[in-house]
């Protein structure tokens, strides 16, 4: 029985055929090698190449005041550690709840392995008061308003941190705080005490101003701190040799200022009724 002979060209398509199974094939293989050559080197390198294997590789970039050795304890780091396996915003996270640092940024680096801490210090700007379940707490805070334990505000006070006083810190004060201590340059007096009142008002007492009562911590405090600005660059040169006793911000629209009297009392120098001291 004779062989039907194959159509022109059909042979040549079935050993094409064959040929790209047998490339495909070969590719797969390829893939298998090189992704097992890759696992491998990974392996070797997360567990021999890119590892903290001694607190020398932990370095602490722009602080005066914390150290490795603080920062492996805050972040509860041991050596061997994998450096891949660290997680850069945890450690961040932990070193800000434990140092006095403003802000921290973690990197790990690969060549040479190594931890690089960039931190920026907490400084005191001001001695502060707080009362706790404990009692009365003392302690500084720093420029963004957060509370500093005594012993972190000595190690890193400003020089002009004993100048003024904080009363009343509350943690939800700390906006208002912040706010007060941006101003405070910008005053141009002499701020001594920030006080918060049990029933919500704000109180500063300054040298030339006497005491300030910027009423509320609400949305107007910006505007009060505005007005008081204005008037601590107006005042000295209209009332020359007498000295402020009070000022009532609460309705900075209307500013209340209180003078002494010849007769020793305290006089509204516009003439209207004297100033009260309101809580």
């Amino acid at each position: 029985m004779s062989q039907v002979p194959l159509p022109p060209g059909a042979e040549r398509r079935r050993q094409l055929r064959q040929q790209k199974r047998q490339d495909r094939l070969r590719q797969l293989w390829r893939l298998v090698v090189l992704s097992a050559l890759a696992t491998g080197l990974g392996y070797g390198l997360l567990r021999h190449g890119w590892t903290l294997s001694q607190a020398s590789q932990v370095e602490v970039v722009g602080s005066h005041q914390v150290t490795a050795d603080q920062v492996i304890q805050a972040a509860g780091l041991t050596f061997p550690q994998p450096l891949l396996t660290l997680q850069p915003k945890a450690i961040a996270t932990a070193i800000e709840g434990a140092l006095p640092v403003e802000q921290v940024q973690v990197s790990r680096l690969m060549a040479p392995p190594r931890l690089r801490v960039d931190v920026v210090d907490r400084e005191a700007v001001a001695r502060a008061q707080r009362q706790t379940s404990k009692g009365l707490e003392l302690g500084y805070v720093d420029r963004l308003g957060n509370w500093m334990s005594s012993r972190q505000g000595q190690s890193s006070q400003t020089k002009a941190a004993n100048d003024l006083l904080v009363l009343g810190w509350q943690p939800r004060l700390r906006p208002a705080l912040a706010l007060v201590l941006r101003q405070r340059q910008a005053l141009g007096s002499d701020l001594q005490e920030i006080r918060f009142e049990p029933g919500g008002s704000l109180w500063l007492r300054c040298a030339r101003l006497g005491q300030v009562r910027l009423g509320p911590v609400d949305s107007q405090l910006p505007h009060r701190m505005e007005v008081l600005q204005q008037l601590s660059q107006q005042l000295p040169s209209k009332i020359k040799d007498r000295a402020v006793v009070s000022i009532d911000l609460s309705d900075p629209d209307q500013p209340e200022l209180g003078l002494p009297s010849k007769a020793g009392t305290t006089a509204n120098p516009n003439g209207g009724k004297p100033a009260s001291n309101r809580d």
